[in-house]
């Protein structure tokens, strides 16, 4: 998939497929989150699902309520094993005609394939379009959706939801969360138009960032993904992924069980956290190093691994980190670099040791 029109822009940086930064980072980040930065993806991924049943279908299969969805909403749902583990993260929106799932990079054909093997009889039609559209996010508060939408040439748009917890959903995290002010939108069009869209930015009217200005502003924001944050062992309560991607009392699905038992009766098994980093190093800890608890035995056992760092434009350095559900919320940290050294960290509770477990069962009497 070619990002051609944004890599053409003047100081436009590539990595893996991506746009990371267009020679500023920081600058990019903050002019992002102040609604006046576009950040093409056009390395992720599109698939539409048309026919006249495919909110139906979607719903029977995804983790989010889809019927009665109306042209336009926005959500977002997850397609689970059948042990609730996380396999697809899925950004919906129905334009009336076409349901447009977008996902992260390289996941639109498994998806696409998945979705063509489970059609059955139903009046669908599934396309990895990925070579045909592509997104372009944008945050709220500034110049950007304005001069976006004024193009007359998005196909769809998709308002992320993870300001507020949906209806069905339920937030794990104490107090206000720290995703409250998100306004994310991401914007698809035909990758034949794009560039018109960075004609917006050679004209000054919006300025170009990189995924590496998203990233922090998500890090930030408690944002979970599938490309980083997910494993083979991640469930959705692990990331409080249940406050806007998992409707609690919709019918059955792939996943359904463990979903409802770990909430109504267990605790999940692992924790997202954030974590402020002591930045005077000026090092940031790569994807997957390694976390302790400060002061451990040097035999000791890993707590925890990182699944994003960033350095913040107001914050500083911070990162995503999956916890031990054991790790005590006050536990001071650190975390170890790829050259044996060691960052101290403490943690910002994202999601509470005790999450779930929000019913009890009722014990019989003894005789």
């Amino acid at each position: 998939m070619s990002d051609d029109a944004f890599l053409a822009l003047n100081g436009a940086v590539a990595a893996d497929g991506a746009i990371a930064h267009c020679g500023a980072p920081l600058a990019e980040q903050r002019s992002l989150d102040e609604g006046n930065a576009i950040v093409s993806l056009a390395h992720r991924g599109v698939v539409t699902v048309a026919g006249p049943d495919r909110l139906s279908w979607l719903h029977s299969m995804t983790s989010q309520q889809l019927t009665g969805l109306r042209p336009g909403e926005s959500v977002e749902t997850l397609l689970l094993d059948q042990q609730g583990r996380i396999e697809q993260a899925i950004r919906l929106v129905d334009d009336g005609e076409r349901a447009w799932l977008l996902v992260d990079e390289g996941q639109a054909e498994s998806l696409a394939e998945y979705l063509s093997r489970m059609r059955f009889a139903l009046r669908v039609e599934v396309a990895d379009v990925s070579d045909e559209y592509a997104a372009v996010v944008a945050f709220g508060g500034g110049r950007a959706l304005g001069a976006l939408r004024s193009l007359n040439l998005a196909v769809v748009e998709w308002a992320d939801p993870w300001a507020t917890v949906q209806r069905g959903g339920v937030q794990y995290a104490r107090g206000e969360h720290a995703g409250v002010d998100w306004s994310a939108v991401q914007f698809v069009f035909r990758r034949e138009d794009l560039p018109a869209v960075t004609a917006l930015v050679s004209s000054g009217e919006v300025q170009a960032a990189g995924t590496m200005a998203l990233d922090a502003l998500e890090v930030r924001a408690w944002r979970p993904s599938l490309r980083a944050e997910v494993d083979g062992r991640a469930i959705p309560h692990e990331f409080d992924w249940l406050r806007t991607a998992v409707h609690l009392t919709k019918g059955c699905y792939r996943g359904q069980e463990t979903v409802a038992k770990v909430h109504n009766l267990g605790h999940p098994p692992r924790r997202l956290a954030l974590l402020h980093l002591d930045g005077s190093g000026g090092q940031l800890p790569e994807v997957g190093a390694l976390v302790h608890v400060a002061g451990a035995e040097p035999e000791a056992r890993p707590v925890g691994r990182i699944t994003r760092s960033a350095l913040h434009y107001e914050w500083g350095a911070i990162a995503l980190v999956l916890l031990k559900r054991s790790v005590a919320e006050d536990a001071p940290l650190e975390v170890a670099l790829s050259d044996g050294e060691k960052i101290a960290a403490s943690q910002e509770v994202i999601v509470p040791s005790d999450a779930g477990r929000t019913r009890e069962i009722p014990r019989l009497k003894r005789l």
